[in-house]
């Protein structure tokens, strides 16, 4: 079992490093925080001269938030988040030649103090406790909702025996880089807790999604438990560890230097993840400072940077067409993370859709993988 890590002190250099979006703290002297008192103003006014709007030399944290939400139009918003996830249902619902998806047993449960703290969940047809899967969503992180759980692998699942969930989080419109990692954690000790009065075996639990999903559940499934035994909250005191985990359409890295060294083009500059950590749409990863903060927060987002030889097993999945220049998407991410596996002599299965036919055959093979894992007959 792995152990804690100082994660706090992590997160907080991080916050420390994005002036834009953290809550600042006051100089010393009660003074607001302008660039005249502050090095990170006065590096960004430096960067951004229009930034400071009224033109009198002097940047305020006022200005940047201004500025932010005057030059990034396409940034999600919170108050946006249902509208979003109402997008996303409705897509959801318009899908053609799929088959209709199981009314879940629950639906709408909170786990959390957030309005997106939100999870569905499929009870097991089983008289003993049951594997759970727990689907993530996927969308950039910006987007997405629990909706989007494929119906062909929800019921894939159910016909192998699992209990099921999908889970929405906080997207980077309403919280940076770490919520949604510490949201889907939360989820996971929340059914953890629910255990007796839902059938579920605790000790056997999967997690998988698409894309940022997929992301979630590699950090989860590499991470260190984040399980607080002194915690007076119940939920926090249950594990977060996972047993295994499906990476579909994934990324292995979030951190573009990374990226730009395993996917050919231009993928690592990608908007979405500019937005993950509150960053400018016009930030240049080829010539900006990246600061000691922010280098730390890179490699912390990224899954692969936890992976140790304790971690489950992973079945990645991609689509042939995204095998271009410059996608996020592309099945490098599933090699180079095969490659780090294999080093640690843990199980690791790439596969793309066409070695499938039919295609839709991927989902049996995917439960099949989640049913040899959590050894269930």
């Amino acid at each position: 079992m792995k152990t804690k890590k100082s994660f706090r002190q992590v997160i907080l250099l991080i916050c420390i490093a994005i002036p834009a979006l953290c809550a600042p703290a006051k100089p010393q002297n009660n003074e607001p925080k302008t660039s005249k008192n502050d090095e990170r103003l006065a590096r960004t006014l430096e960067k951004y001269p229009k930034a400071d709007l009224n033109k009198d030399g002097v940047l305020t944290m006022d200005e940047v938030r201004r500025y932010r939400a005057k030059n990034q139009p396409s940034r999600t918003q919170p108050d946006n988040q249902a509208k979003n996830r109402t997008q996303a249902d409705n897509q959801a619902k318009t899908r053609t030649a799929r088959p209709k998806k199981p009314d879940s047993t629950y639906a709408d449960v909170s786990y959390g103090p957030s309005e997106a703290n939100k999870l569905d969940f499929w009870r097991a047809r089983s008289e003993k406790p049951a594997p759970l899967f727990v689907f993530i969503h996927g969308g950039g992180f910006r987007g997405g909702s629990k909706s989007g759980f494929t119906p062909e692998l929800l019921i894939a699942c159910l016909d192998a025996g699992f209990a099921c969930a999908s889970i929405d989080y906080r997207l980077s419109g309403e919280a940076i880089y770490p919520a949604q990692m510490h949201d889907s954690a939360r989820a996971i000790q929340f059914l953890r807790s629910k255990a007796r009065q839902w059938n579920i075996d605790p000790k056997r639990v999967a997690a998988g999604g698409g894309s940022a999903g997929s992301g979630i559940s590699q950090w989860l499934g590499f991470h260190d438990d984040m399980a607080d035994p002194k915690s007076k909250d119940p939920i926090a005191r249950q594990s977060t560890r996972l047993t295994a985990v499906l990476a579909l359409n994934m990324q292995s890295t979030y951190d573009p230097r990374q990226i730009k060294r395993i996917v050919p083009g231009n993928a690592y500059d990608n908007s979405a993840l500019k937005q993950l950590f509150g960053l400018p749409d016009d930030w240049n990863w080829d010539t900006a400072k990246i600061d000691a903060a922010l280098d730390a927060g890179l490699k912390d987002v990224s899954p692969i940077t936890h992976l140790t030889k304790d971690d489950p097993p992973v079945f990645a999945f991609h689509n042939a067409a995204a095998e271009t220049p410059g996608n996020i998407h592309h099945p490098n991410f599933g090699r180079h993370l095969k490659k780090e596996m294999d080093k640690l002599k843990i199980e690791c299965t790439h596969k793309l859709n066409t070695d499938y036919n039919p295609q839709t055959e991927q989902y049996k093979a995917q439960a099949a993988f989640l049913k040899k894992h959590l050894k269930t007959k």
